[in-house]
């Protein structure tokens, strides 16, 4: 049989207040984890309890992609489009998806979105209801192409896309992609 190892233990309040020697390996019975000496601070440094991963630690997962760097992703990725209520006035969540559609059956302006991240990027599907001649104006946070805001194609059931870049939180730069058929 293996021999047995057996470290100090003690209550959080005991090794807290313990200094062990450089290396040496406390159990914390309260937290259930280990603390690590370093010979001069008082508690030493808790080491990762089980208990955490999935709590504060994220737990190891090859296919789980990172923010904080460069991926190569080797599968498809796609985000879900969000649809907008046709009214009056549109105003995007721009928190809620990268992609939306929204069907007209009045003449709309697209107000300046809530929630723009510079970065941000994605496209909005505008499709014309069976009547069609719907028309759309902008908010003053949308930049097109040349200056000039879009004409959008007025046939009954027609559709057109707004490709769109958010520079910062006031300005979004887009371009038009009409009559797609």
């Amino acid at each position: 049989m293996a021999k047995q190892v057996q470290f100090r233990r003690g209550t959080a309040a005991e090794n807290d207040a313990f200094t062990g020697a450089v290396g040496e390996i406390t159990v914390d019975t309260t937290n259930k984890q280990l603390r690590v000496h370093d010979g001069s601070t008082a508690g030493g440094t808790s080491a990762l309890a089980g208990s955490a991963i999935g709590v504060s630690v994220q737990g190891y997962d090859a296919d789980t992609a990172k923010t904080d760097t460069v991926q190569n992703f080797t599968a498809g990725q796609s985000g879900e489009i969000t649809a907008l209520t046709s009214a009056a006035t549109i105003t995007a969540d721009m928190s809620d998806s990268n992609f939306f559609s929204v069907t007209l059956d009045t003449n709309a302006t697209f107000a300046n979105p809530s929630n723009l991240v510079a970065g941000q990027a994605g496209a909005i599907f505008i499709t014309q209801d069976g009547t069609g001649s719907r028309t759309a104006s902008w908010g003053s946070y949308w930049k097109f192409a040349g200056g000039t805001a879009p004409t959008l194609t007025t046939t009954a059931a027609g559709v057109d896309r707004i490709d769109y870049v958010v520079k910062s939180a006031t300005e979004i730069h887009a371009v038009a992609t009409l009559a797609l058929a």
